[in-house]
């Protein structure tokens, strides 16, 4: 099943389309925390990465996005200071999983809000 999925899905990893393409037209020019791998073309200025896993460009590091999207020309390990002591590595959105966030009265959570304060007036037309 992993070469067929391989093949025709896009949705979780590479496909081998992408993968040749990679190989033929490009040049590897780093990971990230990831395992995300980073590619620029042999011939113009065309970048872009090949991920470890699922699809989802929140699961791309900051500073790559940046390379990525060519707001720094360099690598980033190159010109990006080191991670300041107070920084949290970054996380993948979380939407859609039992981790998300849920605020109160959300339906996860049991569906329960706040009672009104009484500071609310309805809007009725004349």
């Amino acid at each position: 099943m992993g070469v067929l999925k391989s093949i025709f899905t896009w949705w979780d990893g590479a496909t081998i389309g992408t993968a040749l393409f990679s190989r033929r037209n490009g040049v590897r020019v780093g990971t990230d925390s990831f395992g995300n791998t980073y590619f620029r073309a042999k011939k113009g200025g065309r970048r872009w990465v090949m991920y470890s896993g699922s699809n989802d460009a929140s699961r791309i590091a900051p500073e790559w996005h940046s390379w990525l999207h060519h707001t720094i020309d360099s690598l980033p390990d190159e010109v990006m200071p080191p991670p300041r002591e107070w920084q949290k590595p970054p996380i993948a959105n979380l939407t859609g999983t039992d981790s998300a966030y849920r605020p109160a009265g959300a339906l996860e959570r049991g569906g329960r809000r706040a009672a009104a304060t009484g500071d609310y007036e309805a809007w009725s037309p004349n």
